[in-house]
């Protein structure tokens, strides 16, 4: 795309789209949208758009192609790879979906509802939970993460073990082409093999093939009754011979299994806010098990309990407590949920999304700890995330005593390195976050040619000048 130097007439046309009151022009009013809360990116606009409805949408668009004006989309920015800021050139116009907040529609019998793109993902599960229903998606950042963003990003969560990622749970869009048209897409049907699919086509194309404006999701039943434990391990291949038998004896009832270190459990301890250790004494990995069952709380506790005491006769688990109340199993998941926060407080961290095969997460995370040390010595590794579907956060903390901006030097040596890593395992550099700015030299790596054509193909048909999240994925 050619560089387009927005005049003051052009700006004043995009402004009169969405009115005055929703377009962002002073910088100062600006910062919460050019900023990732990890500070890695920052970049500049002429102006923030807050449009209110598709019709504003498709209008910002046509206008921007026809001018050949750079558009970033933006939900709640709570992206981690910088695929919702513009570039520090200011050319780029942002478009922020935060002000369309309608759920549309809920129908309970049919287990669907068509919510807006700036709907946030805790208000998506507050409208099913009003009927009696599940939208089981969730991350650390449901209170600010928006439905755009999340399907943008194919994201994926806690859930993904039981109920599948963002895609899987999404049975239509509604969604504004580069050029201005309108896809109308929301369709509830499980079954619909007329062509190409072309909502999994957007899901997950991070806002360069259209910008999502609505989405049908897809509400499961709430489980009668559900019991969470956390267990202590002496090694992550003991996680994944729990995991294994857990799943064989419990099936589909086995709801999530989280796993970390226990370095990351100590940051937590030490910077998160109002977190406790499950289990007394410190055990060098943890996991997290949610089981749901059909039957009463009661029911599923004891069913988890027995379970645990096999496993623990066996000399897999070296301790386990299972919570007693609901208060106990949030305050479970609060500690699991506080870990990528809590790593600020102890300096700079480098940070893997990445997946790999479950059955070789030991062997992973074994290699990985080499090459880290390789690489900067004495650096922390302190790992967790998703172990029931492969989907290691494999983060690095700066040593003790070493300066942060130096640590941080090594980000890309580290990177590239455990990211080749990841693809000899036929794993993915990116599991869940996305590719964004960060990552596009290393899926040029990771994808082959013909991938990569194909990627290219695509974006050529839908978006020929450019024009949307320009510099993101290719």
């Amino acid at each position: 795309m050619t560089v387009k130097i927005l005049s003051a007439a052009l700006i004043a046309r995009f402004v009169d789209i969405v009115g005055a009151a929703h377009a962002i022009l002073r910088p100062e009013e600006q910062a919460g949208y050019l900023r990732e809360w990890r500070d890695r990116y920052v970049g500049r606009t002429p102006v923030v758009l807050r449009p209110g409805s598709t019709d504003e949408v498709s209008r910002i668009l046509a206008l921007a192609h026809a001018e050949r004006v750079g558009v970033v989309p933006q939900a709640g920015n709570t992206g981690l790879v910088g695929g919702q800021i513009p570039s520090a050139a200011g050319d780029e116009i942002i478009l922020s979906v935060e002000r369309m907040r309608a759920v549309r529609d809920v129908d309970a019998a049919g287990g669907t509802f068509v919510v807006e793109a700036g709907v946030t993902l805790a208000d998506a599960q507050a409208a099913a939970e009003a009927v009696g229903m599940m939208f089981p998606l969730s991350l650390a950042s449901e209170g600010s993460a928006r439905i755009g963003g999340v399907l943008a990003t194919n994201a994926g969560g806690t859930g993904v073990l039981a109920y599948g990622n963002a895609r899987h749970l999404t049975l239509g869009l509604e969604a504004v082409l580069a050029d201005g048209r309108v896809w109308q897409g929301l369709r509830r049907l499980k079954k619909d093999n007329t062509g190409y699919d072309l909502r999994d086509l957007l899901i997950g194309s991070e806002g360069t093939l259209g910008v999502i404006t609505a989405a049908a999701l897809r509400m499961v039943p709430r489980p009668a009754g559900q019991a969470t434990a956390v267990v202590a391990l002496a090694r992550s291949e003991d996680a994944l011979a729990l995991f294994r038998r857990i799943e064989t004896l419990a099936g589909s009832g086995l709801t999530a299994f989280e796993f970390w270190s226990a370095g990351v459990q100590d940051f937590a301890l030490a910077y998160g806010a109002g977190v406790r250790a499950p289990i007394r004494g410190s055990h060098p990995w943890y996991a997290l098990i949610e089981f749901s069952s059909g039957c009463a709380d009661g029911r599923a506790m004891g069913q988890l309990a027995g379970l645990l005491q096999a496993a623990s006769d066996d000399g897999i688990v070296q301790d386990a407590v299972i919570a007693q109340s609901g208060q106990q199993a949030r305050d479970f998941w609060k500690l699991r949920e506080s870990f990528s926060e809590a790593q600020k407080g102890a300096g700079g961290s480098i940070k893997h999304d990445i997946s790999v095969p479950v059955a070789r997460i030991p062997e992973f995370l074994e290699r990985a700890g080499r090459i880290v040390e390789q690489v900067c010595a004495g650096a922390r590794p302190v790992p967790f995330g998703h172990f029931g579907d492969g989907n290691i956060h494999y983060n690095v903390s700066q040593p003790v005593g070493m300066d942060k901006a130096a640590f941080l030097a090594f980000w890309e040596t580290m990177s590239e390195a455990v990211h080749a890593l990841v693809t000899d395992m036929d794993g993915s550099i990116s599991a869940e976050h996305g590719i964004g700015q960060m990552k596009r030299e290393a899926l040029v790596r990771a994808k082959s040619d013909v991938e990569i054509e194909m990627m290219r193909a695509i974006k050529q048909a839908l978006d020929p000048r450019g024009i949307l999240n320009p510099g993101k994925v290719l």
